[in-house]
């Protein structure tokens, strides 16, 4: 999804002071336990970046041998009891016996308790659901980044701090980044593996509010593609390769590329493209996009 364009030396600067905040101060962890109240609360907005790095999201995904902490209002029987989620992904909760936790957010637990109790047992429920303790989990970045590999998470992590922690984007990256959550995963061992099944979601990092606010979760894979690029030449100051960015114009191009020379003009201008594997000659005008791959070429004027 491509968003609000923002410089990527921005982005680029944010994940470095992120970085160098995670190398003075370890592994990013909350402060305190994670709530949900009645009425639920949202994700973090970005308008709190400290919440951003201290709350878990009502989206945060429950795991094996996380510790829940459940409270009942009004319910001093049912209130302020610690359980581990057992190796069935269940745990045992008075009253209602064995319930279902693992692979749930705390929304969809809390929810669950809520209308279990109210079946029979209490009229009108109020609970929140803390996280007392994390299990160990883990991500993975692979790809145009300076230290690949595994990452070892505690409760939550945005796609930003992830980044940071594998090194940040080489000079290489694509600013547009795949997110996959493996069908099935454990967070066992994973690799570079494009064919690895599961939803991705694609984040533009020029989009510093999404990359901040999404979140990852045990066993999800990063992947940051090496950048597209495409060539042009002829009359303008500074014939090369350039980063290819989606939505990018031929004017846009040329401004990249320093701009036209005295002789430059965009009357005439042409991309050699591959279209159906075979190379084709493109007519261009100012404002038609450039594709990955282009070689462009800007003629001279003839007076």
């Amino acid at each position: 999804m491509t968003r609000i364009l923002v410089p990527l030396m921005i982005c680029t600067s944010l994940l470095t002071v992120a970085s160098e905040q995670a190398n003075r101060s370890g592994q990013v962890k909350p402060s305190s336990p994670a709530t949900i109240e009645d009425p639920l609360i949202e994700d973090p907005p970005a308008s709190s970046p400290a919440r951003l790095r201290t709350a878990t999201p009502a989206s945060y995904v429950i795991g094996l041998q996380d510790v829940v902490k459940i409270t009942v209002f009004d319910e001093p029987d049912l209130s302020g009891q610690s359980y581990r989620v057992d190796a069935d992904g269940m745990i045992t909760f008075w009253l209602l016996g064995r319930v279902s936790a693992a692979g749930l957010t705390l929304r969809q637990f809390q929810e669950r308790l809520k209308e279990q109790l109210a079946n029979g047992y209490i009229k009108n429920p109020q609970v929140r659901v803390d996280i007392e303790q994390y299990k160990s989990q883990s991500i993975y970045v692979f790809g145009e980044v300076r230290q690949p590999g595994r990452i070892s998470m505690m409760g939550t992590k945005t796609l930003l701090e992830a980044l940071a922690e594998a090194g940040s984007p080489t000079s290489q990256a694509s600013t547009e980044v795949t997110i996959t959550h493996a069908l099935g995963s454990n967070g066992g061992a994973q690799t570079a593996d494009s064919s690895i099944e599961g939803d991705k979601t694609v984040v533009d990092l020029r989009d510093l509010q999404a990359a901040q606010q999404y979140f990852l979760n045990d066993g999800d894979i990063v992947t940051v593609p090496k950048a597209q690029t495409f060539f042009i030449g002829g009359e303008v100051r500074n014939n090369g390769s350039y980063v290819w960015q989606r939505g990018i114009t031929l004017a846009q191009a040329v401004t990249l590329a320093g701009g036209l020379t005295d002789r430059g003009t965009f009357r005439g201008a042409s991309a050699t493209r591959l279209v159906n594997g075979k190379p084709v000659e493109v007519k261009l005008d100012e404002l038609d996009k450039v594709v990955p791959n282009d070689t462009i070429k800007i003629n001279r004027r003839l007076f």
